[in-house]
Parts: C-alpha cells; sequence; structure tokens
C-alpha cells in the first residue's frame, strides 16, 4: 500500500495560512475510477483512496507510516518568497514620504 505525505497547499482565494500547518498521509489510488452507466457518477471500488490522515509534524505522519507497514513518499512543502514591501498600501499615501507620488 502506497501513501504521499505532505502539507496542504494554502487556500488561493484568501492570504492566510489557515489549514497549511499540518501534514496529510494520503493512499494513493489502488484502482481507477469507472462511471456508471446508468447514472453518470464516478465510482471506485478503492475505499482508501479516501482516507486522509493529518498529523501535527512530518515525523509524526512517518511514525505512524512505518508503525503500520506503509510505503510512504515524502513531499517536501515549497516556500512562499516574502515579497511583500515594508509600509504597504497606506505608505502610498504617508504625509512624511521622501519624494512625490506619481504615477
Amino acid at each position: 500500500m502506497r501513501a504521499r505525505i505532505y502539507r496542504p497547499a494554502r487556500n488561493a482565494m484568501q492570504s492566510g495560512t489557515a489549514k497549511s500547518k499540518h501534514w496529510v498521509l494520503e493512499y494513493a489510488p489502488a484502482s481507477r475510477r469507472e462511471v456508471d452507466p446508468l447514472m453518470g457518477w464516478t465510482s471506485s471500488s478503492d475505499t482508501q483512496a479516501q482516507v486522509k490522515l493529518q498529523f501535527a509534524s512530518k515525523e509524526a505522519a512517518l511514525e505512524y507510516a512505518e508503525a503500520h507497514g506503509i510505503d510512504a513518499i515524502v513531499m517536501e512543502p515549497k516556500t512562499r518568497k516574502p515579497n511583500v514591501r515594508p509600509g504597504g498600501y497606506g505608505e502610498n499615501f504617508a504625509t512624511n514620504r521622501r519624494g512625490s507620488w506619481t504615477h
């Protein structure tokens, strides 16, 4: 049984980092999905694909995988570069600017 351990990315619609501090162990699908001919729903006989376990740290997820004999692959997260300039938007209209504000 294969699984991957990763830290989920932040929500693209928000600027915060909520729900991205924990680590997730997710099983790889063992069988492909099939379309039901009558209803058109997508289904699979693999129930492990629905399981997502959350852990506080990468080490805890690795310990769980080793204790239960799960072949896990760790995917390291990509870090954000700090591209926020000091002062922010409000500094454009500050009274103590060094130069004149132009377009």
